[in-house]
């Protein structure tokens, strides 16, 4: 076990590595640094268990309530991280929590890409085109790691996985999906055919109703943005379409919604 942390206690919000972790709170800078910040003591001791590597770690202990923040400050001193104790006033301005938790971590962003994907051609992929809400990503994130999908495809641009109300939202599957961005249209859905997986466009009008028939085996689901649907260059990519029934007089289903049905309607059809 590591020794006790004997910094001194960051007391100043205007300390150049408290400044640095704001900062990462824009895309701009987590870009820059290929950093992001996490908290949530769930959260937290899910990053750990998948083996995401913690760069710095703020703590507060005034904040600590209970056992469970001490136990993960004590797991974070046996990584490599940089472990630094702060006072409430500098851990506010850290946390976007209304009662901070007391800890709050910056995490490299991992990298993850196309061919890194191991898939056998009996998977899940999830593939969201131009989604522009973190809360619906995260819950995207969230839904797909509830299915054993192998892994979440974004065609860019599209909200950034690491916006601190995605990985909120994702509430700690973000480290259990690998989530890749690409931009080749026409290549990506070529190295989803490669590998036996079968397009799948959400459309609330085309195609089959439950997608009847369309579950079995490798799919990748696509899924469009909130407002406008699946991207001409998208939709030309695919062939085959699922839609969900409204009975009501909604015009449409949140696309987290929709997506999380079809996910579901998915795994049924292989699972059981």
């Amino acid at each position: 076990m590591a020794s006790e942390n004997t910094s001194p206690v960051i007391t100043s919000t205007s300390n150049t590595r408290i400044v640095a972790a704001r900062k990462l709170k824009q895309r701009k800078y987590r870009q820059a640094e290929g950093l992001f910040l996490v908290e949530g003591l769930q959260l937290l001791h899910m990053a750990l268990d998948s083996g995401a590597a913690p760069d710095e770690v703020f703590y507060c202990q005034e904040q600590f309530a209970g056992t469970e923040a001490a136990t993960l400050l004590e797991r974070f001193r046996r990584t490599r991280a940089a472990v630094l104790s702060v006072t409430s006033r500098v851990m506010e301005t850290l946390s976007e929590r209304e009662e901070p938790q007391g800890i709050v971590t910056s995490f490299h962003v991992p990298q993850v890409s196309l061919p890194a994907l191991r898939l056998t051609g009996r998977e899940l992929v999830v593939v969201v085109d131009r989604l522009q809400d973190p809360g619906n990503l995260g819950t995207l994130i969230r839904t797909a790691d509830s299915v054993g999908a192998a892994a979440l495809i974004l065609v860019e641009p599209c909200v950034d996985p690491f916006d601190p109300k995605t990985v909120r939202g994702s509430m700690g599957s973000l480290f259990n999906v690998p989530v890749v961005s690409v931009q080749d249209v026409a290549g990506l859905f070529a190295w989803l055919a490669d590998r036996g997986l079968r397009p799948v466009g959400a459309d609330p009008h085309l195609g089959e109703t439950w997608g009847a028939g369309l579950w079995r085996g490798g799919v990748a689901l696509v899924l469009g943005n909130e407002a406008r649907g699946l991207s001409p260059d998208v939709a030309a990519q695919i062939h085959a379409w699922a839609k969900l029934p409204i009975v009501g007089k909604a015009e449409s289903l949140n696309v987290a919604v929709a997506g999380g049905v079809l996910m579901y309607l998915w795994l049924h059809e292989n699972l059981f």
